[in-house]
């Protein structure tokens, strides 16, 4: 399996895994990405910054994220908790696993792969947020070790569970 940056060839199949995991959302009764994100223009913008990966097994897309370095304004306050650290991090973002490629470790193997990166870059921390009824996510963020550390707020206001890893 190949861990790399998105290339705009790459968008029908990034396209595609998010129209999945939408779907997936809707049937679980999940209120995320139910509005239209994330777009197409959204993930055409994170390939352009080289925020945009892939997970490749043999020759196909099987799963999707972005890994944005820098301060994300919705980070920047946080409620009930507090982060682990207060140092640099990267945030995880629109993470997505091909239907029928689920429970096969994939997230495990992407969020090894994102922490290579970090460390690449001398970044020792890892931020993501879910949904609170997004239960599968919770569960992915708990097992690769990541923590819970209280609530943050979207720019549209709606609430998150908010996680951090730090990194060794």
């Amino acid at each position: 399996m190949q861990f790399r940056r998105a290339t705009y060839s790459d968008l029908p199949e990034i396209m595609a895994i998010i129209a999945q995991g939408q779907e997936y959302l809707k049937r679980s009764e999940i209120p995320q990405w139910q509005n239209g994100y994330p777009s197409h223009e959204v993930v055409e913008l994170d390939i352009k910054r080289g925020n945009s990966y892939v997970l490749v097994r043999n020759g196909q897309v099987v799963a999707t994220t972005a890994l944005e370095f820098g301060e994300d304004p919705s980070y920047q306050k946080i409620y009930e908790g507090q982060w682990a650290t207060n140092q640099p991090y990267a945030a995880i973002h629109r993470i997505a696993i091909a239907e029928g490629h689920k429970g096969k470790g994939l997230a495990g193997i992407m969020t090894e792969a994102m922490e290579r990166a970090c460390r690449e870059r001398g970044v020792f921390s890892l931020r993501v947020d879910t949904h609170e009824k997004n239960q599968s996510m919770q569960r992915m963020l708990q097992k690769t070790g990541f923590q819970y550390c209280g609530i943050i707020y979207l720019l549209d206001g709606a609430p998150r569970l908010a996680f951090e890893k730090t990194l060794c």
